[in-house]
């Protein structure tokens, strides 16, 4: 399984969502984002994962028909494994300021899809 950390501002806005948001949230993660990592092929077109414009590393996520969620591939922790960066989650307003603050997008990481 790949590895992850999550920001302290992400685990702030998991906060202002409901809990069938958050299990939504979660149910897709594990359903679908970390079984396509698994694979290293590209990811389902349901997920919509791209570029954030004004973050590059950056990734956003859609895990609802307004919920995203922002990311980016960090240093390996486990040889062979990704490691995910969660940095933000919510509506589509996050991609306002897609990073949390004080944050850089890790290095080196390339997108699968």
């Amino acid at each position: 399984m790949p590895t992850f950390e999550t920001l302290p501002r992400l685990t702030t806005d998991l906060q202002h969502l409901t809990p069938a948001q958050r299990r939504r949230f979660r149910r897709v993660v594990l359903d679908a984002f970390v079984p396509d990592l698994r694979t290293g092929r590209q990811f389902r077109p349901s997920l919509r994962i791209k570029g954030v414009h004004c973050a590059p590393g950056v990734y956003e996520l859609t895990w609802a028909p307004d919920g995203r969620a922002t990311w980016s591939y960090g240093r390996t922790v486990v040889a062979g494994l990704p490691h995910v960066i969660w940095h933000r989650i919510g509506t589509h307003s996050i991609l306002d300021r897609p990073l949390a603050e004080g944050h850089l997008a890790g290095q080196g990481g390339r997108l699968v899809g």
